[in-house]
């Protein structure tokens, strides 16, 4: 199945930029070759342009902190286990805290690095972190493999406490949806949402062997799913055909 993922507030878009990042980042600082140290670093730069945005760190804060109050709601009911809340919550108070106790925005000791800034200054110029350019760089590049792991670890521990925290709020906010299979007549599906709910997040799986894309869209009224079809034309056209797929609205 392929799950498609849809926003409906600016805040969890960047969440889910943020979520992307880092997943990609994971990735290439484990790998080995020059090549992937390279977009590894300029993931950390794409990390670093999405987490300056004034009021991120401010937002994280805030939801850990009320995640942290609903779930402390819970205390006392039998259906609800005291040690898994407890080791939730004890998650919660981990990412508030180490959070909270970065200087400034999240990233900000990295800009403090001149060769890391020196880097980043070419890294946004189609090649211009050629050796010519940019002969430290260079040299880095042919270091050993232990030294650049190194390097690396070392610059994305300062991002660590925002993937965290971005990684559990968003899981809770995943589990917090019930999935449901509706079929879209004709390729196209509408469901109004109930007022009084304010939901985040909409998480839609669909078959891959029915070739189908969903283009969403969303308010706080309703959700709209068109299903759509590459043609041999390289264009995309809507399909006609009654599908089937997995829908979750998560609040």
């Amino acid at each position: 199945m392929i799950l498609y993922e849809y926003p409906f507030n600016e805040r969890i878009r960047t969440y889910l930029r943020l979520e992307h990042l880092f997943l990609r980042l994971d990735e290439l600082v484990t790998r080995e070759t020059p090549l992937d140290h390279h977009y590894a670093l300029t993931t950390i730069f794409e990390i670093m342009d999405v987490a300056t945005r004034a009021d991120l760190k401010s937002d994280v804060l805030k939801d850990l902190e009320k995640q942290k109050q609903i779930l402390n709601s819970y205390r006392g009911n039998p259906a609800i286990s005291e040690a898994v809340l407890d080791d939730v919550v004890g998650r919660l108070e981990h990412c508030f805290s180490a959070l909270s106790g970065l200087p400034g925005k999240a990233g900000q000791s990295l800009t403090e690095n001149d060769w890391l800034m020196s880097v980043r200054s070419r890294a946004v110029i189609p090649g211009g972190t050629c050796e010519f350019d940019l002969p430290a760089y260079f040299a880095w590049q042919h270091k050993s493999v232990g030294t650049r792991h190194a390097d690396l670890h070392a610059w994305t521990s300062t991002l660590q406490p925002l993937a965290e925290s971005i990684q559990i709020l968003l899981k809770m906010l995943r589990d917090s949806g019930t999935p449901q299979k509706v079929v879209a007549s004709g390729g196209q599906f509408q469901q109004p949402l109930p007022q009084g709910r304010t939901f985040q997040l909409l998480r839609l799986r669909i078959d891959p062997d029915l070739d189908l894309i969903p283009e969403i869209s969303g308010n706080r009224l309703l959700v709209s799913v068109r299903l759509m079809r590459l043609a041999a034309d390289t264009r995309l056209h809507a399909c006609s055909d009654d599908a089937a797929f997995e829908l979750t609205l998560c609040s």
